[in-house]
């Protein structure tokens, strides 16, 4: 069985190396094991770091370069063009989610689900952070029609089945979240550890966080169109009288 697992990096130069390396102490023995790494055109050396580890891991290792910093989504997205593994694993370059509990994903998924999200029994992370978390989870339980009791982590692994349907999509703002939604019902999550970040300060901004929304609202939400339905019914009635 062969795993892939997708970190998209920025400004993460002084702990993928580590990373890295972790994943492979915990996990190589497991399975058969693909990193892809792909840097959202990072201020620092992320990129030299990503290079410098596939020399060392050959064939093990596969980086992507992107030519401007796309955000998370798009990052991701890139990562699943290049995964050959039956399951595809995706986390955060700060540690944050530690590389061990992966195996506790992979023998949930493996018991017949197309993805299973991570679930925290306390998270690790800023006030801010945190509030931002649940009011994108009321987002989508508005404009995706969510379930309300499923909680969308970006620590999440998906069967190769579901990449599939997912890479289909040709559009210019991918939400990933939004297309496993769409593709199919067979969700589970799992409860796993979430730890303190080891280097570096959170990317995570409001600008950002407006940024998914508006994705959310415009590219994968049917409110839009039932607005506009509404409104441009009101117009002709208007226009009638």
């Amino acid at each position: 069985m062969k795993l892939s697992i997708v970190i998209p990096v920025y400004n993460g130069a002084d702990s993928i190396e580590q990373l890295v390396k972790v994943i492979f102490e915990q996990l190589q023995n497991q399975v058969d094991l693909e990193i892809v790494l792909v840097n959202d055109c990072s201020l620092d050396k992320s990129w030299e770091k990503l290079v410098f580890l596939q020399t060392i891991y050959a064939s093990k290792i596969i980086a992507v370069d992107l030519s401007s910093n796309f955000g998370e989504h798009n990052a991701v997205m890139a990562g699943y063009h290049y995964c050959h593994g039956d399951y595809i694993v995706n986390i955060d370059d700060d540690f944050q989610n530690p590389p061990s509990e992966i195996l506790k994903l992979l023998e949930e998924i493996r018991i017949g689900y197309d993805v299973v999200y991570s679930i925290y029994s306390k998270k690790q992370q800023s006030l801010f952070r945190n509030l931002g978390s649940k009011l994108n989870d009321k987002m989508a339980n508005i404009m995706l029609k969510k379930p309300h009791d499923l909680y969308l982590s970006s620590f999440r692994i998906i069967s190769a089945s579901l990449l599939r349907q997912i890479i289909k999509y040709e559009g210019p703002y991918p939400y990933i979240d939004g297309l496993i939604l769409r593709a199919t019902s067979k969700i589970s999550q799992l409860e796993v550890v979430h730890e303190s970040r080891r280097d570096g300060t959170s990317n995570y901004t409001l600008v950002k966080l407006i940024r998914l929304w508006s994705n959310m609202f415009f590219n994968f939400s049917l409110t839009p169109l039932r607005v506009a339905t509404i409104l441009g019914g009101i117009f002709s009635m208007f226009g009638f009288v």
